[in-house]
């Protein structure tokens, strides 16, 4: 409701991954003929992608491609620069600036993904409402409840080709740009 009335900011946060790679589990071919696949180098080609989706009167998608696993540490660097800007990110967040406040403040709803309850990401919980967010955590397996699971779910249908052997129209990193 608060979003809606621009009062405070409502950002659904989640993690994905995009492979333009089909695993290839299993295969046919006419009797007595041996099937040939072809194989695909899977290495460097999966991109993960942290993002947070802003709903209600201030609408926005946030969002930085990584390399690699995504931790507790950059989530909570990410919270501070992309979704609070807070100048200095993460490392300011013991001493903000004085003059530092946030226009609204605002409430991250996360799952319960091991980055987002790390004791490096949860145990900020203070300073961060000190800023001004606040983390809100969905229950356990409800994925439905995560609005950013829905952009998530749109942008791997056009970014994973159809079969192993189709590259897709569009490189992965270029389809999740808004």
């Amino acid at each position: 409701m608060d979003a809606n009335q621009g009062v405070r900011d409502l950002f659904f946060l989640d993690e994905s991954g995009f492979a333009p790679t089909m695993p290839t589990g299993y295969t046919w071919s006419r009797a007595g003929q041996r099937a040939v696949v072809p194989r695909e180098d899977k290495r460097g080609r999966r991109v993960n992608v942290l993002g947070a989706l802003a709903v209600g009167l201030h609408a926005d998608l946030v969002w930085e491609r990584t390399c690699g696993k995504i931790d507790a540490v950059m989530l909570l660097e990410f919270v501070c620069t992309r979704v609070a800007r807070l100048p200095g990110g993460a490392a300011a967040l013991d001493k903000p600036p004085v003059a530092f406040t946030r226009v609204r403040p605002c409430t991250v709803v996360l799952d319960n993904a091991s980055a987002h309850v790390a004791r490096v990401f949860k145990g900020r919980r203070e300073e961060l409402a000190a800023i001004g967010v606040e983390l809100f955590y969905l229950p356990p397996r409800s994925p439905e409840l995560n609005d950013i699971e829905r952009v998530w779910r749109w942008r791997s249908t056009r970014t994973t080709p159809s079969a192993s052997t189709r590259p897709p129209k569009r490189s992965v990193a270029q389809s999740i740009r808004p």
